[in-house]
């Protein structure tokens, strides 16, 4: 855990339940399940930054169930829509029973694969994107969803401080995490110093890193 445990459930404490009792339940059935969805005090960053930023259109990479796409398409703008991707069969399969019990099949888009693949066939651009998918596979992703994002658009990633763990040294890591664990350094050093993001990352949950596309990309000139 990255903040004081004491921290985070009064943190907790104070989080309004959401007034869909059917989102709620999707919400509730996959914590009981372990699935990995997005923490409470992240699902909170996305509600403030998507009625902050009102995009059109998201890109999300990493399905799950379908709960993250639920809950960001509730406070995107009227015809608001969201491009989601997952490769896993089995929650592919929920999260488009999720979907169709909140009726969100027309502004919610699931498309079935690897994101690696999928993301080089999309020709369109994204007000907003959120990375919660394999933490290895962040730094090999983001020249597409550099390609994706529009100008002023938000990237959100997820997980970015693996616990705690990315603070520690590789010899630290058990010997079967540190290829996740050099990926997703190289992953936050690159969009801290990337020329066409403005990047901050937030001890929020399980890290999240929130970075803003400005400008040009000098360095292809």
């Amino acid at each position: 855990m990255i903040v004081d445990e004491h921290i985070t459930d009064y943190l907790h404490s104070l989080i309004k339940e959401d007034s869909h009792q059917e989102l709620c339940h999707i919400e509730e059935e996959a914590r009981n399940q372990h699935v990995p969805i997005v923490k409470p005090e992240t699902k909170e960053l996305l509600k403030i930054l998507v009625l902050l930023k009102r995009p059109k259109k998201i890109l999300e990479i990493g399905t799950a169930v379908g709960f993250s796409s639920l809950y960001m398409n509730m406070y995107q703008p009227d015809g608001g829509t969201v491009v989601t991707i997952e490769r896993n069969e089995k929650r592919i399969q929920k999260a488009k029973e999720n979907i169709g019990k909140m009726g969100r099949e027309d502004q919610i888009t699931l498309l079935e694969g690897d994101a690696a693949d999928l993301l080089k066939k999309i020709d369109d651009s994204f007000d907003f994107i959120f990375v919660d998918a394999a933490k290895g596979q962040y730094i090999a992703f983001l020249d597409e969803v550099m390609r994706l994002l529009a100008p002023e658009g938000l990237l959100v990633s997820d997980n970015g401080l693996q616990d705690g763990d990315i603070v520690k040294s590789r010899y630290a890591i058990e010997r079967r995490d540190r290829t996740i664990h050099k990926r997703m350094r190289d992953y936050l050093y690159t969009i801290k110093n990337h020329s066409m993001l403005e990047t901050a990352i937030l001890t929020v949950g399980d890290g999240v890193a929130v970075s803003q596309k400005i400008g040009e990309d000098h360095e292809k000139e």
